[in-house]
């Protein structure tokens, strides 16, 4: 007999706003070690480890199908938050203008688009 598992579905989690997330933490995963590694060669895997680590262990009930570590809505805000900074502010230290630029596009649309979903995860992620 055959199991199935129950879709996962998510009011405020569109294929957008997702794609924009993963984006912005792509940004960050990369932007961040590189200016980490400006200042020692040995901040890379620790800023790896924080920026990857922190948004994939500590998760929101109702927000994400597994969960590591529960946590609360405004924690993970803050961890998501936390991205968008790194994703905004680092490419203008490491790389052309024009590409800073065009990465802090990203950050501001993918702010724009994930808007409902933060301020529902600040609502207390309320199961939908």
């Amino acid at each position: 007999m055959l199991c199935e598992k129950e879709l996962f579905s998510h009011p405020y989690d569109t294929i957008y706003n997702s794609s924009l997330r993963f984006a912005v933490e792509i940004i960050a995963w990369v932007a961040g070690p590189w200016l980490a590694s400006m200042f020692s060669t040995w901040l890379i895997a620790p800023s790896l480890i924080v920026l990857v680590g922190l948004p994939a262990i500590f998760s929101t009930r109702n927000d994400k199908r597994n969960v590591i570590i529960a946590t609360k809505g405004i924690v993970r805000v803050a961890i998501e938050l936390s991205l968008y900074f790194v994703a905004a502010i680092a490419p203008w230290y490491i790389w052309s203008t024009q590409f800073s630029a065009g990465t802090t596009c990203v950050v501001i649309i993918a702010l724009l688009v994930g808007a409902p979903r933060l301020k529902w995860l600040c609502n207390g992620a309320p199961k939908a």
